[in-house]
């Protein structure tokens, strides 16, 4: 049923070729749009933040770094994942949280500010992070992959797509406050409506390679979903982190940016084929997210640090 063998040649043979003009130029500007957004919402307050509650957000940041990129290999290794998939589930997870955790953490009762403070530093650290763990899965999974994995031309690029846009987007809303404020609601629509246009044809064009590999990636995006929720907070609850921000860490944690892994598989790396585990999980992950944010949603506790 699933292909590995021809999967682990596509990106060596074919990867490069399959990056449609479309994809080469919109998916870049799609995510640089979504991070200049992103930008439009943060300030330096966001990150110093992080000074009021270091406990919170060391475990919450030791998690995704760390205890996430080993469960989710131990994942790949147990359902027998390979080669480019392989890769494409290890850049998903190497990916930090999604855009969509704020509002996921805002209905579950959780701290929003904390996760202002955590998407804002994961974005600058996966800068450094995102190539690591991709460049040792390539090296690991792939016959090549010692010669693709930490090329400096690609690192620069996932710079240019993650950091920039998030500088710049910080920068204008310290110059131009009132038109920074006035534009976060166009232009999050703006990013919202390309990115589905633009996945929607990735997900056409790699529609073949999806219906093969679902019944392997489904439970393997899934479990990944449901470890990261419970991981991101019953961690932060084992050393008496707060309830409200336990559940922030959970969303950070949880949800994982799809939409970074899919541009940087396309556009950085050349593959549509490794970014079928990030659409795959991009899908699935709103059930479990869902579900973890109307149990947290109903049950109320002190906001007193659990007891241990």
């Amino acid at each position: 049923m699933t292909r590995f063998a021809d999967l682990k040649t596509a990106y060596r043979t074919e990867g490069p070729a399959m990056g449609s003009a479309m994809f080469s130029v919109l998916l870049p500007i799609a995510l640089a749009l979504v991070m200049f957004g992103l930008g439009l919402t943060l300030t330096v307050a966001d990150f110093t933040r992080v000074l009021k509650y270091p406990k919170a957000a060391v475990i919450a940041l030791i998690c995704q770094m760390i205890v996430l990129p080993a469960i989710c290999l131990g994942l790949v290794l147990l359902f027998g994942l390979e080669g480019v998939l392989a890769v494409g589930m290890m850049l998903l997870v190497a990916s930090p949280g999604g855009t969509s955790a704020n509002l996921f953490s805002h209905l579950a009762g959780g701290d929003v500010a904390l996760n202002v403070t955590l998407t804002a530093i994961n974005s600058v650290l996966a800068v450094f992070t995102l190539p690591l763990v991709v460049g040792l899965s390539m090296a690991n999974f792939l016959d090549d992959g010692a010669s693709v994995g930490l090329q400096p031309v690609k690192f620069i690029q996932v710079f240019a797509i993650v950091l920039i846009p998030v500088v710049i987007g910080m920068a204008v809303r310290h110059r131009f406050t009132g038109w920074a404020e006035r534009m976060r609601k166009p232009v999050k629509i703006a990013s919202a409506v390309v990115l589905v246009l633009v996945i929607i044809a990735a997900t056409a064009q790699e529609f073949q390679t999806l219906v093969d590999n679902i019944g392997t990636l489904g439970p393997v995006a899934l479990s990944l979903s449901v470890l990261s929720l419970a991981i991101g907070y019953y961690v932060p609850r084992l050393f008496r982190v707060d309830r409200g921000q336990s559940i922030a860490s959970a969303m950070e944690i949880g949800i994982h940016n799809a939409t970074l892994a899919i541009a940087v598989a396309i556009s950085v790396l050349g593959s549509e084929v490794m970014a079928v585990p990030a659409g795959i999980y991009g899908v699935l992950m709103f059930f479990p997210a869902g579900i973890a944010a109307y149990l947290l949603s109903r049950t109320k506790e002190s906001t007193a640090p659990v007891q241990v």
